[in-house]
């Protein structure tokens, strides 16, 4: 997950199912990805009519009464094949994007951190060790197949940053959207901090649904993301422009950025 944890909303759906877009809930959005997916219920109205927010994006991804979910790149080509399919995913309009493509910045506490990388007590912060945006691309960033120091795991792109704040990590690769969303919100965690690099081109999280979904069903919800963002009013505060019909082999090239992601 990308942000921190919200309230949770529980489903409205009487068989139990619901839809969960859990990668980025941070408060200040909130209401723009609510109004979001009512534009898209209203496209596809098979869909529950409102958004459920779990905390647990991993759970979400293996859950088969979850039947859209927002699923990082690495997990989709290299845990969850068979398990999900994937939609698409949202066009970005923040610094540096392509497309529906991006890179997450690579922070430290000191500038010159990356001339360190041999040293052994050097300490890298990520939130997990499946996040395509904060461990895969960290290695690939770095030109590193494994990490020789320290880890510590945040569970969160916002405690990574909060653990170079406090001096407990000395390195971290943060998602280029989570990074502009607590720029504008909580610039206080960059504050004293530096952005020493970029990681590699990667695609942004996956929409994604049960494989037994209809290629209509599939189809109708393309629609209704690109119809949502659209309006500057949805789109806007999110940072999304447009939405890109892809399927699981989009995801695939990620697989190969480094040889091992292990220490």
């Amino acid at each position: 997950m990308c942000g921190g944890p919200i309230e949770s909303i529980v489903s409205d759906v009487s068989d139990g199912s619901y839809a969960s877009l859990g990668m980025y809930p941070f408060d200040s959005i909130v209401t723009a990805w609510e109004q979001l997916w009512a534009v898209v219920h209203g496209r596809a109205p098979w869909t529950p009519a409102h958004l459920s927010w779990t905390n647990d994006v991993h759970r979400d991804w293996r859950e088969p009464l979850c039947v859209v979910s927002h699923a990082c790149g690495w997990p989709v080509a290299a845990q969850l094949v068979g398990q999900v399919e994937v939609v698409g995913a949202f066009s970005l309009t923040i610094p540096g994007s392509r497309g529906h493509e991006y890179r997450s910045v690579l922070i430290g506490r000191d500038p010159d951190v990356l001339g360190r990388l041999g040293e052994p007590d050097l300490v890298v912060a990520a939130n997990s060790q499946d996040s395509l945006s904060g461990w895969v691309s960290l290695l690939a960033g770095t030109g590193l197949a494994s990490w020789p120091g320290p880890i510590v795991w945040t569970g969160a792109h916002i405690h990574s940053l909060k653990a170079l704040a406090v001096g407990e990590a000395d390195l971290a690769c943060i998602d280029g959207l989570s990074l502009v969303h607590l720029t504008n919100t909580r610039p206080e965690l960059l504050a004293g901090l530096h952005e020493v690099g970029l990681g590699p081109w990667i695609p942004s999280p996956a929409i994604v649904v049960r494989p037994d979904r209809s290629q209509a069903d599939r189809q109708q919800l393309a629609e209704g993301f690109r119809l949502a963002v659209s309006d500057q009013a949805i789109g806007g505060p999110l940072h999304f422009d447009g939405f890109v019909s892809l399927d699981n082999a989009a995801y695939e090239p990620t697989l190969h950025l480094i040889a091992d992601r292990g220490r």
